[in-house]
C-alpha cells in the first residue's frame, strides 16, 4: 500500500510530503483547494498522461514520488518527473524505466477509480477473473489447455505437412532401395574396375607386347644371352669382381623377368563376357555418382544419410499418429473442462449481478441495472460486465459509462459484492483510490457510500477517497485536509492531517461552510460518533 507520497511543483502545490496508513483515508478541503491534484499525482505514478501544463509556473519540472510497502514488507519506490519542456521521465526503485514499465509496476499496487481512469476491473481479463474468484476452479481447464498446447508443439516439431512428408519418404525410400541394390562396399571399386577394363579391352595387344618383350630379354641375341657373355668375360678377374657380382644380379633379374613375361603372355586371354560385366558395373557406378555425389565416398555417405532420414520419417509418422490420438483425447478433455467452467460461470453470474445491483441501490443508483454476461463459446471466457445507469437505457459495457462518479460507485459496489462472496475483490492492488465517488449524492446515500468505503478498507487494504461530503469523511480512519492560500503573491496548496478536535472543526466546515457554527459542530460530533459505532459493530 502507499506509505508515503511526495509532490513538488505540481499545479499549485509547491511541495508536500504525506505519510499514509492502512484503512480508509479521506482527502477533504474547499472546492479548488487542490484535492484532485493528489489524485493526479497518483495517476502520474501509474503511468498516466503527463502534460507540461501540470508544472507549477516558474518551475523547471514537477516531481511525484511514491513509496509503497507490499505484503512481505518489501518497499517499492515509483517516481515520475514532468518537465516544463520535453518528455516525462519514469523511475522504479531509482532506475529510469519506460513509462510503460512504470504503469505495469503501478498497476500491481494501485487501483484508481474516477475521472483519472486506471480501473483494473474494466479490462475483460480482470472481469473474467473477478467472476472466477467467486468459485470457479480453473485448474483442470488450465491443465487441459496446457496438454493440448504441448501436443501441438510436439506435432509442430515433427515439421512439414502430411503430404510433403509422404512425398519425401517415397523419394528417399526409392533412393535407398536403388543404392542398396548397387551393393556398394568398397569406395575404390571404380578405380580397380578401371584397371581391369583396360586389361580386358586390349588383351591381344597386351599379349603381343609381352611376347615381344620376352623375345627381347630371353631370345637369340637378347639380354639374357648378352649378360651370359659379360659374365664369361669377367670371370676370375679379381679387380673386376664387384662388377661381376652386379652383372650376375642383372642376369638373375633378367631370367625372372623373362619367366614373368612368358607367364603374362600366356594369361592375357580375351574374355568378352567379363569385359561386358566390368563395363556395365562401371556404368552403374557412374550413374550413382551423377545422382548422389562426385565420388563413391560421397555416394556411400549419402546412402547412410538417406537411410537415417527414412527411419526418422517413419518414426515421425508413427509418432505423429500417436500424437494425433493423444490430441483427440486431450481436446475431448479440454472441451469437458470448458463445459464445466462455463456451467459454473453461468451459475455464478446472476448471483454476482444481483449482489452488485443490491449494493448499487444503497449507493444512490437504485434505478441502474447490472448484468454479467458469459460468452457462448468454449469455457465462456468472454465475460463482460454490462450496465444501464438509468431506467430505460440499454445495457452497455462498463468502459462506455460516461460519469466518473457513477463508474466509481459501480466499482465500489462490485468490490463489495466480491468481498461479500468471499473473493479477493481486487485480485492484486491493495491501495484503492476513489475520486468523484460521491458526485451528485447526499444524505443517506452519502452515508451509504462512506459505510461501503469503510467496509472495503482494512488492515491489509488501503482506501483513499477524495470527498466533499462530511457523511463520507466521517467514516474514514484518517482525514487529510487540503488547504490553499496566497503566499508571497502566489497561490499555494498544502496538506494537514486532522485529528481529534481539529477533525470536528473540518467536518463542521464541510457541513455548514463555517467552522464556528455550534450546530455544525454538534452535527459533526454526531457523525463521528455514529461512524465510530458502526465501525465497532463491523
Amino acid at each position: 500500500m502507499l506509505a508515503e507520497l511526495a509532490v513538488r511543483d505540481l499545479g499549485i502545490i509547491p511541495e508536500l510530503r504525506l505519510l499514509l496508513a492502512p484503512g480508509m483515508t479521506a482527502f477533504t478541503g474547499e472546492t479548488g483547494a487542490g484535492k484532485t491534484l493528489l489524485v493526479q499525482a497518483i495517476a502520474l505514478l501509474l503511468g498516466g498522461r503527463a502534460d507540461a501544463a501540470m508544472v507549477r509556473a516558474g518551475a523547471d519540472e514537477a516531481l511525484v514520488e511514491g513509496r509503497f510497502v507490499v505484503g512481505d514488507g518489501t518497499e517499492v519506490a515509483l517516481a515520475r518527473a514532468v518537465p516544463a519542456a520535453g518528455r516525462s521521465r519514469a523511475y522504479v526503485d531509482g532506475r529510469m524505466v519506460p513509462v510503460a514499465a512504470l504503469a505495469e509496476a503501478g498497476a500491481a499496487l494501485v487501483d484508481l477509480h474516477g475521472q483519472h481512469a486506471h480501473q483494473s476491473l474494466l479490462s475483460a481479463a480482470a472481469q473474467r477473473e473477478a467472476l472466477d474468484r467467486l468459485g470457479v476452479d480453473g485448474g483442470p481447464l488450465a491443465a487441459a489447455r496446457r496438454r493440448v498446447a504441448a501436443i501441438d508443439a510436439a506435432l509442430a516439431d515433427i515439421g512439414g505437412d502430411d503430404k510433403a512428408l509422404a512425398r519425401e519418404l517415397d523419394l528417399l525410400a526409392f533412393q535407398v532401395a536403388e543404392l542398396a541394390a548397387a551393393g556398394l562396399a568398397d569406395p575404390e571399386e571404380d578405380r580397380v574396375l578401371a584397371v581391369e577394363e583396360d586389361r580386358l579391352a586390349d588383351a591381344t595387344a597386351h599379349r603381343d607386347a609381352a611376347g615381344r618383350a620376352h623375345d627381347a630379354v630371353a631370345g637369340d641375341g637378347g639380354a639374357v644371352e648378352g649378360l651370359s657373355s659379360a659374365l664369361a668375360a669377367l670371370a676370375a678377374r679379381a679387380p673386376l669382381a664387384a662388377l661381376e657380382a652386379r652383372v650376375r644380379a642383372l642376369a638373375v633379374e633378367a631370367d625372372d623377368v623373362a619367366s614373368e613375361l612368358r607367364a603374362a603372355a600366356e594369361l592375357l586371354e580375351d574374355d568378352p563376357e567379363r569385359l561386358a560385366g566390368v563395363q556395365a558395373r562401371r556404368a552403374v557406378l557412374r550413374e550413382l555418382c551423377r545422382k548422389y555425389g562426385d565420388s563413391l565416398v560421397e555416394v556411400m555417405g549419402y546412402a547412410a544419410r538417406a537411410e537415417a532420414r527414412v527411419e526418422e520419417l517413419r518414426s515421425s509418422g508413427r509418432r505423429a499418429e500417436e500424437l494425433a490420438g493423444d490430441r483427440a483425447e486431450a481436446v475431448a478433455a479440454q472441451r469437458a473442462a470448458e463445459a464445466a467452467v462455463r456451467g459454473r460461470r453461468l451459475a455464478l453470474a446472476p448471483q454476482l449481478a444481483a449482489d452488485v445491483s443490491a449494493h448499487m441501490g444503497q449507493l444512490a443508483m437504485a434505478g441502474a441495472r447490472f448484468e454479467v454476461v458469459v460468452g457462448d463459446e468454449g469455457a465462456g471466457d468472454d465475460v463482460r460486465f454490462l450496465l444501464a445507469a438509468n431506467p430505460g437505457e440499454a445495457l452497455l459495457a462498463l468502459t462506455r459509462v460516461a460519469s466518473g462518479g457513477e463508474l466509481a460507485r459501480i466499482m465500489l459496489a462490485l468490490r463489495l459484492a466480491m468481498q461479500q462472496g468471499g473473493a479477493d475483490p481486487g485480485g492484486g492492488p491493495t491501495t484503492l483510490v476513489f475520486d468523484e465517488v460521491d458526485a451528485g449524492i447526499g444524505g443517506d446515500a452519502a452515508r451509504a457510500v462512506g459505510r461501503a468505503l469503510a467496509a472495503l478498507s482494512g488492515p491489509e487494504r488501503q482506501v483513499l477517497v477524495v470527498t466533499h461530503l462530511p457523511q463520507v469523511a466521517a467514516f474514514a480512519d484518517s482525514q487529510v485536509a487540503v488547504r490553499k492560500a496566497e503566499r508571497d503573491g502566489r497561490t499555494a496548496a498544502w496538506v494537514e492531517p486532522v485529528t481529534g478536535s481539529a477533525r470536528v472543526v473540518e467536518l463542521s466546515r464541510m457541513l455548514s461552510g463555517s467552522a464556528g457554527s455550534a450546530a455544525a459542530r454538534g452535527h459533526a460530533e454526531e457523525l463521528l460518533a455514529q461512524a465510530g459505532e458502526e465501525a465497532r459493530r463491523r
